[in-house]
């Protein structure tokens, strides 16, 4: 048997019935219910912290850090539901020399993991663009390896429409160089997140991302002569 903590049938079931009852008061009349189950939430991604730092430096402390708020900010959305019906959240590495984020959400019948680079500012956008047009054939086998493919198939993210500035639109790697985003995303069904092994592959999954986050760090602490920036 299993040691391992575990998310609960009861905090997927609260979520279940949190979507179809989307209103303060029905949330007031089981405040008990989402107590329980934000603790067993909070349990399983402070154990996920303690084995991701075991072979990664992470710097997010605790889950309480770590979680999203479910309560939504309605007043610029047009969505109005008081509640995000998910347990959701991020875990930061240690920077500067770490970079790339991990991201969690466990949502009934849409709980998935993701990790990269969601939003990287100009200047990480042009050095990872400069690396690309270096070194794309090593680009290309980082992103075909068993690890990364088995876990997460292909990279995703945002594209330019047609072809970053300065660069050539018969470049071989135009793909990947036109991508804004660099990013990987593992679907889990309601039945992986409850069973006793959920913690293990969420940390495993993450854990195999990281020959992509160690070449990034690289490419990112480094001018393109390959020299220590700053």
């Amino acid at each position: 048997m299993s040691n391992a903590v575990m998310i609960k049938k009861t905090t997927l079931d609260f979520l279940k019935k949190l979507s179809a009852n989307n209103d303060r008061d029905w949330f007031l009349q089981h405040k008990v219910q989402y107590d329980r189950a934000k603790e067993n939430a909070e349990d399983f991604v402070d154990a996920l912290i303690t084995k991701m730092n075991q072979h990664d430096d992470i710097e997010t402390p605790s889950a309480k850090k770590s979680l999203y708020r479910i309560y939504n900010d309605v007043r610029f959305s047009k969505d109005k539901s008081p509640y995000s019906p998910r347990f959701a959240g991020y875990l930061k590495r240690r920077k500067p020399a770490l970079r790339g984020g991990y991201y969690f959400w466990i949502r009934p019948g849409g709980s998935r993991i993701g990790c990269g680079f969601i939003y990287p500012v100009g200047m990480d956008l042009q050095r990872i663009r400069q690396d690309i047009d270096l070194n794309y054939e090593d680009w290309y086998k980082l992103l075909k390896s068993k690890s990364i493919v088995r876990n997460y198939g292909a990279m995703q993210g945002d594209k330019v429409a047609t072809v970053p500035r300065g660069f050539q639109k018969d470049h071989p790697a135009i793909d990947l160089l036109r991508f804004k985003q660099f990013w990987f995303e593992k679907n889990f069904t309601d039945r992986d997140v409850l069973a006793d092994n959920f913690l293990h592959e969420v940390n495993s999954s993450f854990k195999a991302i990281r020959p992509f986050f160690n070449y990034m760090s690289d490419v990112l602490g480094t001018n393109a002569n390959g020299e220590p920036l700053g």
